[in-house]
C-alpha cells in the first residue's frame, strides 16, 4: 500500500468565500408581520423599493472592474415565534416581493444564527467577544461569558450594604466609553437560561446574521452557512427547509465586503445593539486576510473596522 504524506500548512485551513460587493436585506419577517397580514407586508416592500433601487444607483461606477455585483437576501423568524408553514408563508413573500417589483436572492432562516446542521454560530461567536474595561475598572464586574450581558461602558457601581452610620454612598451615573461630552450607555443582553435551555437574544442573532453576510464566520476553517439550492414547493415545517436557501440561480454570492438593510425603525435599537456587539467581535485574522487580499485585487475598498463595513436605511412604518 502506498502511503502520501504532505506538511500540515499543504492544505488551506481556512476556505474562502465568493464576495459580493453589496449585501441588500429587504427585510425580516415575524410573527406580527404575518398576523397583520397580506397588506401589511406589501406596505413594507412597496417602501423598500426606492431604496433599494437607489443602492444599485449609487454603485454605479464605483467598481473598478465590471459590474457591481449586489445580492438580496430576506430574514424569516423561526426562532423566536414559529408561525404558520413555509408552504403557506413564503409562496406570499415572493409574490409579494415581485409585485413591488423585488426580488429576493436568498431567504435565511433566522433559526441558522444559531443553529445550522452540526454547526453552532452564535455559540462560535461568543468566545471571540471581547470588552472594553472602562477607565479605573478594578476587574471586579463579572465577563460577558460569565453573565450574559455586553455594555459599551461603565454600568452605574452597585451600591451594596452600608455600615451604620457610614451614610448614603452617592450616585454615579452610567457612562460610555469614548463618548463626545454626553454618554449613550447601551447594556444588551446576549441570551439567557444556561446550557441546552440557552435563548440567545435577538440583538445577538443580529449580530451573528451581519458577520454571517459579511463572510466573516468560519467553524473550523469551513464557512458557517452555505446556499441550498431551492425551487419547486415549499415544505410544511420550517425544520425542513435548508438554513440559507438560494431562490435564484442567477444570483451574486450571497456574502458581500459590504451590507446594506432597508428596515422599519422599529428595528433601530436592535441595530444600535448590533454595532456595539460588532465593535467587541475580534474575527479570525486569517480571514480578515481573504477579505483585504481579494478586496486589493479587486480595487474595491473596504474599512478595516468591521461595523463600518455595514449600514442601514430605516423607515417608518406608519
Amino acid at each position: 500500500m502506498d502511503s502520501v504524506f504532505r506538511e500540515a500548512t499543504a492544505d488551506p485551513r481556512t476556505q474562502a468565500v465568493p464576495l459580493s460587493h453589496v449585501s441588500m436585506e429587504l427585510g425580516h419577517l415575524y410573527m406580527e408581520d404575518f398576523a397583520a397580514g397580506r397588506e401589511r407586508l406589501r406596505r413594507q416592500l412597496t417602501r423598500v423599493k426606492p431604496w433599494a433601487d437607489a443602492l444599485h444607483a449609487s454603485l454605479a461606477g464605483t467598481v473598478p472592474k465590471g459590474r457591481p455585483r449586489v445580492s438580496s437576501c430576506f430574514l424569516v423568524d423561526d426562532y423566536f415565534s414559529p408561525f404558520s408553514t413555509p408552504a403557506e408563508v413564503l409562496p406570499m413573500l415572493l409574490d409579494e416581493a415581485r409585485r413591488a417589483g423585488l426580488s429576493i436572492d436568498y431567504l435565511a432562516r433566522e433559526s441558522a444564527c444559531a443553529r445550522a446542521g452540526g454547526v453552532e454560530p452564535a455559540r462560535s461567536v461568543e468566545p471571540r467577544l471581547v470588552e472594553s474595561p472602562p477607565p479605573g475598572s478594578d476587574g471586579s464586574r463579572p465577563s460577558v461569558r460569565q453573565v450574559g450581558w455586553l455594555a459599551n461602558g461603565e454600568r452605574t457601581p452597585a451600591t451594596g450594604s452600608l455600615e451604620a452610620m457610614s451614610g448614603l454612598a452617592a450616585w454615579q451615573p452610567p457612562s460610555e466609553v469614548g463618548a463626545r461630552r454626553h454618554s449613550i450607555f447601551v447594556d444588551i443582553e446576549l441570551w439567557d437560561g444556561d446550557g441546552a435551555d440557552r435563548t440567545w437574544s435577538c440583538p445577538f442573532l443580529a449580530a451573528v446574521w451581519q458577520l454571517t453576510r459579511l463572510g466573516l464566520l468560519r467553524d473550523r476553517g469551513e464557512p458557517v452557512l452555505r446556499p441550498a439550492p431551492w425551487s419547486g414547493e415549499f415544505p410544511e415545517e420550517w425544520a425542513q427547509l435548508p438554513p440559507l436557501l438560494q431562490l435564484n440561480p442567477a444570483a451574486a454570492p450571497f456574502a458581500a465586503y459590504r451590507t446594506y438593510s432597508v428596515l422599519p425603525t422599529r428595528f433601530l435599537p436592535v441595530e444600535h445593539a448590533v454595532h456595539i456587539v460588532l465593535e467587541r467581535v475580534v474575527v479570525e485574522e486569517a480571514v480578515l486576510r481573504q477579505v483585504a487580499e481579494r478586496s486589493a485585487r479587486e480595487g474595491v475598498e473596504v474599512p478595516a473596522e468591521i461595523v463600518r463595513r455595514t449600514s442601514y436605511h430605516f423607515f417608518d412604518e406608519s
